[in-house]
């Protein structure tokens, strides 16, 4: 059978042999990783069976790699609306469900329209009908009850919190590299 290369990413683990990330996961293009392997900037830690060949060659594609220079994690992640979703693991802070991202959106707890900024202690994750049903309301104004104050997480708590979503594929040779608590599609 064959398979399409599309199909077969590699892993990316920093110098100290983590993930880059987690959510999303820290995966390259066959492609990219070729060209960083002849490149000498990342070392082939786990090899899928398939081959790339040409001409002159044969190569094993690699299916997990390790940067060859360590890349620090900043201590401040970014506020962005991805980062505040994971910080609140996808869930609506007045509902308490989950839901895919597609269906969520923020709320400012204190809304603009009275003073309210776009920071991570005034903004957190909702549920489209709870949005709403808050509007540019302040909590007491509304039935509405926050499960959780909103603060700055720190890059570990998006590192620890992105390990609870694991992707929809995981290859078996990924298996020593992630920590995930699910079992691995063999």
């Amino acid at each position: 059978m064959r398979v399409s290369l599309e199909s077969r990413p590699a892993l990316v683990l920093n110098a100290d042999f983590r993930p880059l990330s987690y959510f999303p996961l820290s995966l390259w293009h066959w492609q990219d990783v070729i060209k960083a392997v002849f490149a000498e900037k990342v070392n082939v830690v786990q090899e899928y069976d398939d081959y790339v060949r040409s001409p002159s060659f044969s190569f094993r594609l690699p299916s997990v790699i390790a940067l060859k220079e360590f890349i620090p994690i900043s201590r401040k992640p970014a506020f962005t609306r991805f980062n505040v979703f994971l910080r609140d693991k996808f869930s609506c802070q007045y509902d308490g469900q989950q839901y895919p991202a597609s269906e969520l959106t923020f709320d400012h707890v204190v809304p603009r329209a009275k003073g309210g900024r776009t920071t991570w202690s005034n903004v957190v994750t909702a549920c489209q009908k709870c949005n709403l049903k808050k509007g540019a309301y302040l909590l007491h104004e509304t039935d509405l009850k926050l499960l959780n104050n909103p603060k700055e997480p720190t890059a570990y708590q998006l590192l620890q919190n992105g390990r609870s979503f694991p992707p929809n594929y995981l290859h078996e040779s990924w298996r020593d590299y992630l920590y995930w608590d699910t079992e691995l599609d063999a």
